[in-house]
């Protein structure tokens, strides 16, 4: 088996740290002078790869709290490879705690990895991410640099615990969330939830965006072997970490950049498995965005022809009906995951561990064939996302489909519209709206403008006098994201957004909306000279954000289909790396 230890080491003056420190004049000196300020004796770094740890963790973050400890193995590693670690603090971008979304800023955090790891002496990087937002940024800035880089996903925490339950961070939320509005437990059942839910450091343990994410830079070649499902407290997570320290500093030896490994056959892999674990529609998203930087293009029509020809394996909440990400570790994890898809898979492209993805996934198992299922088993025979069109999307919306109850994924019902998600959450249990189970939720004001930033809005709370009848799912619409730990029949990232004069703004309650997955459509059900009357109606609404980041992100925002991300930075042209001298 050929590995990268057989190639050829780089002389010091090829590195392109070399720039910094080892030129003759006075910056050089500086440099050299400053760094002995740091501590550091000239054998420590002279000469060696400069490695940028680029860590997310902060006290706010949960799902990174343990991060600093790891960037400590990530640097053991680098060392012991003979190369020179430098670690990074950047901004941190919790799930949980961040408002509006953190989505708001995850362009912000690609801006601030891009701008760092060109302005330093920085020869390769490994990223340190995981919550939902960092996967994606972090890789976003590395692609437009262009150096070796590894990913070190920050990895599930363990499974939660109530009483004779295991509970699935999110999903479960949501599931004793509509317990409690339907009178089916009280508030002392819901304070032991508290305690019960999220046990550990690390990313929800669900197939939601963090690891679905996490997967992807897995299925790109980004990461070591089997790192994106290793769980957060896991002894094998801090090997791992060490293991990406070594393999960076053999990286740079070789000079195999970002660029070689996010091939567009890499983007394709990483929609097949993204398809296939039943993953979060976040994704489609994230993956456009980093595709684009990356100089592939990728579409919503891509993820829905890949969709039509990969089942989905993993039975992995909330897709899937019972495990969590430790055991879909234990059964395999996205080795053995890739190991029954081989032949959808481009198994030639180089991974940042081996030459082909052929010699990744050699000797890759299945532990447990229920975790994991056979492709002639599957847990749904098809991609668990589809791609809609129609006159209420003209371009495009999604549905994780496999997480609805099946009689609604061909359904027509009379629309109820919110403007906003807080009228929404103000309004929604009024009996004169006379929202029934056939009714179609419509929410607007919440796309990537509107929102701003695209929230988790999407999966539209049910009544709660339609919750105690026993109602468990609708057909709910908005130009919002919803959480990848979320179920339910939720259309999101109507294209475009309604903020923008997307055909969403013209729908009014009463209209008749029909839902069908099966042929790819949403469509509003009234007549072409009606709306164009409405939208000659309609007029813009007011700016949200007068200065600041948040005019900023007003002015460069992309919509949803094109993956959101910023136009200066999406589009094609290249920047020179700095004068150090």
């Amino acid at each position: 088996m050929k590995r990268f230890e057989d190639q050829a080491r780089k002389r010091p003056e090829d590195l392109r740290s070399h720039q910094w420190y080892g030129a003759e004049g006075l910056r050089s000196f500086s440099h050299r002078a400053r760094t002995r300020q740091l501590g550091y004796l000239p054998e420590e770094h002279l000469g060696k790869p400069v490695i940028a740890v680029l860590n997310t963790w902060s006290d706010i973050n949960p799902c990174h709290v343990h991060l600093r400890d790891r960037a400590q193995a990530v640097k053991r590693g680098v060392w012991q490879a003979g190369g020179f670690p430098l670690e990074f603090p950047v901004s941190t971008l919790s799930e949980t705690f961040q408002k509006p979304t953190p989505m708001l800023y995850r362009n912000l955090l690609a801006m601030e990895t891009e701008e760092l790891l060109r302005s330093y002496p920085v020869d390769g990087a490994v990223l340190m991410g995981g919550c939902d937002k960092t996967t994606p940024a972090l890789l976003m800035g590395a692609a437009s640099v262009d150096l070796p880089t590894v990913f070190v996903p920050a990895g599930p925490m363990l499974p939660g615990h109530w009483r004779n339950e295991v509970l699935g961070s999110g999903t479960d939320m949501w599931k004793y969330w509509d317990d409690k509005r339907a009178g089916l437990i009280g508030d002392c059942e819901l304070a032991e939830l508290e305690s019960g839910l999220a046990r550990s450091p690390g990313h929800c343990m669900t197939m939601g965006t963090a690891s679905t994410l996490t997967a992807a830079a897995e299925a790109l070649g980004v990461t070591v072997p089997g790192a994106s499902s290793i769980p957060a407290v896991d002894s094998g997570h801090d090997r791992m970490a060490a293991a990406a320290g070594l393999r960076i500093v053999e990286l740079v030896h070789r000079d195999r950049r970002l660029s070689e490994i996010l091939t567009r056959d890499a983007f394709e892999d990483a929609v097949t498995t993204v398809l296939g674990l039943g993953g979060s529609t976040n994704a489609v998203i994230h993956l456009i965005a980093m595709a684009g930087r990356a100089g592939v293009k990728l579409t919503l029509d891509d993820f829905d022809r890949v969709a039509r020809t990969v089942p989905v394996l993993a039975n992995v909440r909330p897709g899937g009906q019972k495990y969590l990400m430790e055991d879909f570790h234990f059964a395999g994890g996205l080795p053995g995951f890739l190991s029954r898809i081989p032949d959808l898979l481009h198994l030639d492209r180089p991974t940042v561990s081996y030459d082909t993805l052929r010699e990744q996934l050699a000797g890759a198992q299945v532990h447990d064939d229920d975790v994991i299922r056979r492709r002639d088993d599957p847990v749904a025979s098809e991609g668990g996302v589809a791609v809609l069109r129609g006159n209420l999307c003209p371009d495009g919306a999604v549905i994780k489909h496999i997480s609805a109850e099946p009689h609604l994924l061909r359904h027509t019902g009379p629309a109820v519209v919110f403007d906003d998600y807080r009228t929404m959450q103000r309004t929604i249990n009024e009996p004169e709206l006379g929202i029934t189970a056939d009714t179609v939720l419509v929410l607007r004001g919440s796309g990537p403008k509107g929102g701003p930033g695209m929230p988790e809005y999407g999966m539209l709370p049910i009544p709660d006098h339609l919750l105690k009848q026993g109602v468990r799912d609708m057909v709910r619409i908005s130009d919002a994201r919803m959480s990848g730990t979320s179920y339910g029949a939720c259309v999101l990232h109507v294209a475009p957004e309604s903020y923008v004069g997307g055909p969403l703004a013209l729908v009014r309650t009463g209209d008749s909306i029909t839902l069908d997955v099966e042929a790819r459509s949403l469509r509003l059900n009234v007549d072409d000279e009606e709306l164009e009357r409405r939208r000659a109606e309609w007029t813009p609404p007011p700016v949200r954000y007068e200065r600041g980041y948040g005019a900023l992100y007003n002015e460069q925002i992309t919509q949803a289909d094109t993956g959101c991300d910023f136009e200066f930075l999406a589009r094609p042209g290249k920047v020179a790396d700095p004068y150090a001298g």
